[in-house]
């Protein structure tokens, strides 16, 4: 039994956390209650819970928002991780936090996938600020885990495949048009959270930086006809490219991940990527077609 500490408790991440880790003493917090880049609001909460364990699931993702909105990204996506990690070396905390591909430039041909061992480049200023927010938790002496991930998906909160469902719901005639030359690993942050309760539950906890992405890969043309066969509606689709579909943030072509470092541990829990979203269709229809 450990006390754990979920920031950013309310996405779908920090939601799926807190199902996962139920049987351990836990505080899950997100805005108001706990800010991640106020010292005082971190450590106001860390001297009075004293946890074992911080996963950090609090994040800014909008990605396109973040190109003209710089300043509160690095604030909550760099500053935050520094003040968390600072709080965890002071207290004896093993830090868990949550990265992504986007530090990566996108730019490798399809389909070798980016191993931990190559070299971040990021081109957004999303991707940036989280890479400032590794290196604020590598520099800082605490004992960490930071685990990549990418194409997050969940029953709770926004994504990717709730959008696809809300328009097929919406006109089943209208054609949804959908980028089919960017290819990555669509991951169910359940099977994430899963792998973070893995990783945490060994004797000696693994630090360092891990990959924890879907197994396998898709375009997200792919990813949409799956989910939408899977779900069981009628829709209509075609395919189009990422200059078909501008975005004021650049998209990465390739954002294949490879899970070496957790396989090499010989814990890496996470499914191959259809197999996930057929189990993720499987236990969450129902609430997803009602919007429950």
């Amino acid at each position: 039994m450990a006390r754990i500490f979920i920031a950013g408790s309310n996405g779908q991440l920090g939601t799926d956390c807190q199902r996962v880790f139920a049987e351990h003493t836990l505080l899950a917090q997100d805005m108001p209650e706990i800010d991640i880049t106020s010292r005082d609001s971190v450590t106001s909460a860390m001297n009075e819970f004293k946890p074992d364990f911080l996963i950090n699931c609090a994040a800014y993702t909008a990605v396109d928002k973040a190109e003209s909105d710089e300043s509160l990204c690095h604030a909550v996506n760099a500053v935050g991780p520094a003040v968390l990690a600072r709080e965890c070396k002071l207290n004896g905390t093993f830090l868990v936090h949550i990265s992504t591909d986007y530090v990566f430039s996108g730019d490798r041909a399809v389909p070798e996938p980016w191993l931990e061992t190559d070299v971040p480049s990021p081109v957004t200023v999303y991707g940036r600020t989280k890479l400032d927010g590794e290196k604020a938790i590598q520099s800082s002496g605490c004992r960490h885990a930071i685990l990549r991930t990418a194409w997050l998906y969940g029953a709770h909160g926004k994504n990717f495949p709730k959008t696809m469902l809300r328009l097929a719901l919406a006109d089943p005639a209208k054609t949804i048009r959908v980028v089919n030359d960017q290819f990555g690993c669509p991951t169910c942050s359940m099977q994430l959270a899963l792998q973070i309760k893995k990783l945490i539950e060994q004797p000696v906890p693994p630090t360092g930086l891990f990959h924890a992405a879907a197994q396998g890969h898709t375009s997200w043309y792919g990813f949409a006809r799956e989910f939408l066969t899977l779900m069981n509606v009628p829709f209509t689709m075609e395919p189009c490219t990422t200059a078909d579909y501008p975005t004021p943030a650049h998209r990465p072509a390739n954002s294949i991940l490879e899970n070496a470092a957790l396989k090499s541990l010989g814990i890496c829990t996470m499914d191959d990527w259809r197999a996930a979203l057929q189990d993720f269709v499987r236990q969450n229809r129902n609430s997803l077609i009602t919007g429950g």
